[in-house]
């Protein structure tokens, strides 16, 4: 009787196997019951097994139970975290942000309004400067200041 249960969905399959095994356990009942017949006991091994065979039938239903009950409270409590998972996580996403906030990280959105508004000067400068005549174009390039190059930080220093 250590044959196992075919796993494939095949239903035919299924029902010839346990067919198969309830004959087996049958017989060997029936196997149980000649052998105590032929020791002389005859009714009191009967009775014996009977008792037997009743204890390991409620402690199979016991465990069966037991299984079904842990079964169904570990999805209750899969569905109760999931829940407090989301919650858990949206309150981790504002202490973060809050945090940020005080240390003076901006925030994604304050980046990309701030992202938009450099593109628009961009495009206001590049009209302007498309309307500007060439030389007040390089008028305005040579009053800038030059850039400090690495000669004139060491200088400083």
């Amino acid at each position: 009787m250590s044959k196992k249960l075919p796993v494939e969905d095949d239903d035919e399959a299924l029902a010839r196997a346990v067919r198969t095994s309830a004959q087996q356990i049958w017989q060997a009942g029936l196997g149980a019951f000649a052998k105590a017949q032929e020791a002389g006991e005859g009714g009191r091994s009967f009775t014996r097994l009977v008792r037997d065979g009743s204890v390991l039938a409620r402690r199979a239903r016991e465990v069966e139970e037991a299984t079904g009950t842990v079964a169904r409270a570990a999805e209750r409590a899969a569905r109760r975290s999931s829940g407090s998972w989301g919650k858990l996580e949206q309150v981790f996403e504002e202490r973060v942000a809050r945090a940020l906030a005080t240390i003076g990280v901006p925030a994604a959105s304050e980046v990309e309004a701030l992202r938009r508004r450099v593109d628009e000067l961009e495009m206001m400068l590049a009209e302007l400067a498309g309307r500007l005549p060439a030389s007040d174009t390089q008028k305005k390039r040579t009053r800038r200041a030059p850039k400090p190059g690495p000669a004139d930080e060491d200088e400083g220093a």
